[in-house]
């Protein structure tokens, strides 16, 4: 008999027996408040075990089980990095590489404050027998730090392997023929991933690719039609896939514990410089230490020599698609992760420049409304870039409502048909939640930005498996390297990489367009 199939009462009938006992000795020298503290005990037990039986009906497990492939090294595997600037440092961190530089920062940060513990989750994480053969990046400065990374023996796996310097590629083309690459991971910005993708495909290159895909639909489709059956193993950046309140809000859905979903709320909530890509600009950043031309290439619009399109490239959709590609993505993907969406049937969006007047123009507010005919529901998103207001994630169904971020909770409706009777009765509360589901420890690092605090909030920085807090980034970096060396589809695979890039594409069209948009299944295409 399984777990979820045994007798709830009995297994903690037994278990209470035991702690009773233990409680009692404990109240016997305060013999008054001891029998008030022990009918309290009683009360919350007895509480427990109404909840436990109440989840055993609605088929929800107590526990989520850990998602967690073999972590056996397997043969050593010869990594690339194309991109090595904020996000594709934090990659290749989830493969095993930091710089010196970031490992002494954190080694001061968690001096000074101990609940950092980003150097400590970086070197406990799983070894992952993974060698960093070649760095390309077009600004000089950082290909050079990533080289100094690929041989920091401060690392996961410090001392089990010889770490030879990596290769520093000018041109990433060269660096995708190389016989001593077996995979790339691309941090560049946007508008380069399409291009980087289909030329790795050819080289025959296994591709982990930071997310948005693609800066366009038409690059969208391609990049799908060279991967998908081309034998490649394509994972797509969204970490959010290795969320444990994910695998249980799927869960929860499958279960139907909320009854009906007719309507889901997405949002971005971020209220600083940073947050609004105003990332600093490196006083070594000029047309001598970064190849402009080639930065450009693949844009539409070709201009002299800016280090503010360089280094804040997310705030043009000449390089990306602001919003849409870089925070809606993110939320998109978890949902459809949760709920199997899929490419929505239209979209209408607005929103405009309203805070962040400094000659961007991708919108600093922006909000999009997708429908779902075939699954009776709507799904909305909505952003902004000038307040910090968290206002979280919300599946809202007839019986139940949930709201998903680093934990979960759900709550039963007071107009619900599911649960009527039971709250009629008095054994639900409406302003109670039916589950609350926290995974790992109540403390996080103590980060202060309201960027990382967005990131924190939805668990996009760290998640747990037994207890044990792990880099979610590490965790996705992770699940593509088992699936090179063991075969099967990585969780963020080209499929759902390609219903993520139609629906953000949809987003944006709608915007520059002011209309709304229309997704054809059956030509598949965005009309």
């Amino acid at each position: 008999m399984s777990d979820r199939n045994k007798p709830i009462e009995n297994k903690e009938a037994s278990e209470l027996k035991f702690d009773r006992r233990d409680i009692v000795k404990g109240l016997a020298t305060l013999p008054v408040l001891g029998i008030f503290y022990y009918k309290l005990w009683k009360k919350k037990a007895l509480d427990s075990l109404k909840k436990q039986a109440r989840l055993a009906e609605l088929g929800v497990q107590k526990e989520t089980p850990a998602v967690v492939k073999s972590n056996k090294p397997g043969e050593l595997l010869r990594l690339g990095i194309i991109g090595y600037g904020g996000r594709g440092k934090a990659l290749l961190r989830g493969a095993g590489f930091a710089q010196p530089e970031w490992v002494d920062d954190r080694y001061k940060t968690a001096q000074e404050n101990k609940l950092d513990k980003g150097l400590e989750t970086f070197l406990s994480q799983d070894d992952l027998n993974v060698v960093l053969t070649g760095v390309c990046d077009l600004f000089d400065k950082r290909a050079e730090e990533g080289i100094e990374a690929s041989i920091n023996d401060t690392r996961p796996g410090s001392g089990t392997r010889k770490l030879d310097t990596a290769k520093r590629y000018r041109d990433y083309r060269e660096l995708l023929v190389s016989d001593e690459v077996d995979a790339v991971i691309i941090g560049a910005p946007d508008h380069w991933h399409a291009q980087i993708i289909l030329d790795a495909v050819k080289a025959g290159k296994h591709v982990y690719c930071e997310k948005a895909m693609t800066r366009t639909i038409e690059e969208a489709h391609a990049v799908y039609k060279a991967v998908k059956n081309s034998g490649i193993v394509f994972q797509l950046g969204h970490q959010n896939r290795q969320i444990e309140s994910h695998f249980k809000a799927k869960e929860i859905i499958d279960n139907q514990i909320l009854g009906p979903v007719t309507l889901v709320q997405m949002t971005t909530n971020r209220n600083s410089p940073g947050g609004a890509w105003q990332y600093d600009i490196d006083p070594e950043g000029n047309p001598q230490t970064i190849d402009w031309g080639m930065f450009q290439k693949p844009s539409p619009n070709k201009i002299p020599f800016d280090a503010e399109r360089f280094f804040r490239w997310r705030k043009w959709y000449d390089y990306g698609t602001g919003l849409a590609g870089d925070l809606l993505s993110h939320e998109f993907d978890a949902v459809n992760q949760i709920m199997d969406l899929g490419i929505p049937s239209s979209a209408v969006a607005s929103g405009g420049i309203y805070y962040f007047k400094d000659g961007r123009d991708v919108p600093d507010v922006f909000q999009v409304a997708y429908e779902y005919p075939e699954r009776d529901l709507t799904a909305i998103y909505s952003a902004t870039l000038s307040s910090g207001k968290n206002r979280g994630r919300l599946f809202m169904g007839h019986d139940a409502y949930m709201e998903v971020g680093r934990g979960l909770t759900v709550t039963p409706d007071s107009g619900s048909t599911r649960y009527r009777s039971k709250i009629d009765e008095g054994l639900l509360s409406t302003a109670l939640p039916l589950f609350t589901y926290t995974t790992g420890s109540k403390q996080i690092d103590g980060v202060t930005s309201a960027t990382a605090k967005y990131f924190a909030e939805r668990g996009l920085l760290y998640s747990y498996r037994g207890g044990k807090r792990v880099s979610s980034t590490h965790l996705h970096i992770a699940d593509w390297i088992y699936c090179i060396r063991n075969g099967g589809e990585p969780q963020c695979n080209i499929d759902r990489g390609f219903e993520e890039a139609i629906a953000c594409h949809m987003a944006t069209k709608s915007y520059q367009e002011g209309r709304k948009v229309i997704w054809d299944p059956i030509k598949r295409e965005v009309i």
